[in-house]
C-alpha cells in the first residue's frame, strides 16, 4: 500500500482560459487534462492568447477573471462553452461581448489548435496545508483556491506542513480506480495570483509572501500516466 496524501476536496476546470472555472464532482481525465479544461482562449489578431501576463504566447488582458466560463448543462464536454458575464449570465454572443468588454476588435473565442492552451503541464494539484498556511500568512486579504486555479484541491490531513506539494514530486500516485498521475514540478507564480477575480479583491500581498516563503513557487504539476475519472472525495495515494 502506498501513502495517502489526502482526499480530493475541490475539482476546478476551466474551459475558456484565464476566465473563472467551473466545480465540477467528477470528471474524465485523459493524457491532455481534465477534458475540456482550457480548450478555448481568447485569442487576438497576433495569435496571442488572453492571460494575466505578457509572454511570446500569452498578452495580458485585464478583466477576463471578472468573467466564467462552463460547458452548457447536461451537455458533455468539449463542446462549446458557456461565456458567463461578471454577474454569471450567459452571454449571447461570446465574440461580441468580448470586444465591447475588453475594449478591442481583434479578440475571438478560439479553440486549442496545434499550440497548447496550458502554461506548462496539464494537471495543477494544491493542498489545504498550502492554502490555510496563505490565509494565515495574509489575515486581512480574501484567499480561496481560485487565486492558484488548480485542478484539484487536495484535503490533506491535519499537522501536514505548507508546501507538502515539494515532497510529491517525481512520484506517481494513484486517483480512484484508474487514474495514475505523476507529480514533476511546482509553478512559479506571477501577478496574475494578485488580480481581482469576481468577489476576491486585487492584493499584491499575495504574491509577496510565496516569494519570501518559498521562491514564487506554488502547488505541483503532474502528467497524466494512466487516464481514468476523478471525482471528488477520491484518495490520493503515492504509488
Amino acid at each position: 500500500m502506498g501513502k495517502d496524501l489526502g482526499a480530493m476536496e475541490r475539482l476546478w476546470r476551466y474551459p475558456i482560459k484565464s476566465t473563472g472555472g467551473e466545480r465540477l464532482r467528477s470528471v474524465y481525465v485523459d493524457e491532455r487534462g481534465l477534458v475540456g479544461d482550457r480548450l478555448y482562449a481568447v485569442r487576438d489578431a497576433d495569435g496571442k492568447l488572453g492571460s494575466g501576463k505578457n509572454t511570446r504566447r500569452f498578452r495580458r488582458m485585464d478583466g477576463l477573471l471578472h468573467l466564467g466560463s462552463r460547458y452548457p448543462r447536461n451537455t458533455p464536454a468539449p463542446g462549446l462553452p458557456e461565456l458567463l458575464d461578471p454577474h454569471g449570465n450567459v452571454v449571447a454572443d461570446p465574440n461580441a461581448y468580448l470586444r465591447t468588454f475588453l475594449g478591442r476588435a481583434d479578440v475571438e473565442l478560439a479553440r486549442e489548435g496545434e499550440i497548447s492552451h496550458f502554461d506548462q503541464l496539464p494537471l495543477s494539484v494544491l493542498s489545504t496545508a498550502t492554502l490555510d498556511w496563505i490565509r494565515h500568512e495574509v489575515p486581512d486579504v480574501p484567499v480561496d483556491e481560485r487565486r492558484f486555479r488548480p485542478n484539484i484541491l487536495v484535503r490533506t490531513p491535519p499537522g501536514t506542513p505548507p508546501f507538502v506539494e515539494d515532497t510529491w514530486i517525481g512520484r506517481t500516485a494513484r486517483v480512484g480506480d484508474t487514474l495514475r498521475i505523476e507529480f514533476l514540478r511546482s509553478s512559479e507564480r506571477c501577478v496574475m495570483t494578485n488580480q481581482a477575480q469576481q468577489d476576491l479583491p486585487h492584493s499584491p500581498l499575495i504574491l509577496r509572501a510565496i516569494a519570501t516563503a518559498h521562491d514564487n513557487r506554488l502547488d505541483v504539476l503532474a502528467r497524466i500516466v494512466t487516464p481514468g475519472t476523478a471525482r471528488v472525495g477520491d484518495v490520493l495515494e503515492l504509488g
